[in-house]
């Protein structure tokens, strides 16, 4: 199993994306961009992701997700459903607005609807993404992915009538990409759930053997880690680029059942790392110290103290994380919290 370093930095995914993007995609829309010019700014603010973490320090970067957005409504599940939903061709039709959280019955998402078997041999794009990335920087890669339980349960299912099917089939799905990362030479993979909480037992017990059908055995070529939140979402009935908030934080938070989780680590969210005291072996933790629904920027002195508070966890099992992605805040805010992590692992001695 390969391990990160104690204390190791790395990003959760997105980065912040920038508010002329909504202004191209409008552009797009009526004709007056080409989706060739909406791709050169996609790269050019995945370089500018890149850069940012480097400067930073941050020891496994991603490209900010930026090649997954042309807009940062309904984030970041525009990124993590609708992107990959339109690549798979089960997914078929417009989107509806779908319910997806009791605090508010104004909060929606723009939902695809499965009208047929999923197939296991779709490329999701994560290959070219991963080339395209990795061509920027010397440092380390991850590739993120939407796990097969946010994949299912937001979307409205009208061909398994069984999310459990469901799971299944998009589980091997992810398998036959993840296999495609690795034999690119891809050594970091994530995997994002934001549902586990609002899931029922049975849904979650599905959920972690999917997971663990997709990856099975590929902690021997990667670190994959599983990153565990409440949500990060922004949207209302006029989007206004806030800050993302935890609209999935109903219902039991089921570090027992994440635990059986075949993974390298778990990323959590620093005030909720405590439930897994125990229960994940000499398996990695990363503390989500960087809060995400916090515009101020944090010191590395704060970062480095909510990471410390875990005692249960030994040097060597912690990695220094984010709670969630970045792509609410702008850039300044977004390198400060980057500069934070990196300072906190200098304070704790990483």
């Amino acid at each position: 199993m390969i391990r990160y370093p104690k204390f190791a930095t790395t990003v959760i995914g997105a980065y912040s994306v920038p508010d002329w993007f909504e202004a191209l995609d409008r552009l797009v829309a009526v004709g007056q961009l080409s989706m060739g010019a909406m791709a050169d700014a996609q790269f050019r603010a995945c370089q500018a992701a890149v850069l940012d973490q480097e400067l930073a320090g941050i020891d496994v970067v991603t490209g900010g997700e930026m090649q997954r957005r042309t807009h940062n409504r309904h984030s970041p599940p525009n990124a993590m459903l609708n992107y990959f939903w339109q690549k798979i061709p089960a997914f078929q039709g417009s989107t509806r607005p779908k319910a997806i959280t009791t605090h508010d019955p104004d909060v929606f998402h723009p939902a695809a609807a499965c009208r047929a078997r999923i197939g296991d041999k779709i490329d999701l794009g994560l290959v070219d993404e991963f080339n395209t990335v990795s061509a920027l920087t010397k440092r380390p890669v991850k590739m993120t992915m939407t796990s097969p339980l946010m994949l299912a349960k937001v979307a409205f299912d009208e061909h398994y009538n069984d999310l459990g099917r469901m799971m299944d089939d998009l589980a091997k799905l992810l398998r036959h990409n993840f296999m495609m990362l690795l034999d690119a030479g891809c050594q970091h993979i994530q995997i994002d759930e934001p549902l586990f909480t609002v899931a029922d037992e049975h849904e979650a017990a599905a959920a972690v053997a999917a997971i663990n059908s997709a990856i099975e055995g590929l902690t021997d070529r990667a670190h994959v880690s599983i990153h565990i939140c409440q949500g990060n979402y922004a949207v209302g009935k006029e989007y206004d680029g806030q800050i993302g908030h935890r609209y999935f934080d109903t219902g039991r938070y089921k570090a027992d059942l994440i635990a059986g989780i075949e993974c390298s680590s778990y990323l959590v969210e620093y005030d909720m790392a405590h439930h897994y005291e125990g229960l994940i072996g000499d398996k990695q933790i990363g503390i989500g110290a960087v809060d995400v629904q916090d515009p101020r920027v944090e010191s590395g002195q704060t970062v480095a103290d909510r990471v410390r508070a875990q005692k249960w966890a030994t040097p060597e099992q912690t990695i220094v994380t984010s709670s969630c992605g970045f792509n609410h805040h702008s850039r300044g805010t977004a390198l400060g919290k980057l500069k934070a992590m990196a300072e906190a692992k200098r304070i704790l001695g990483g």
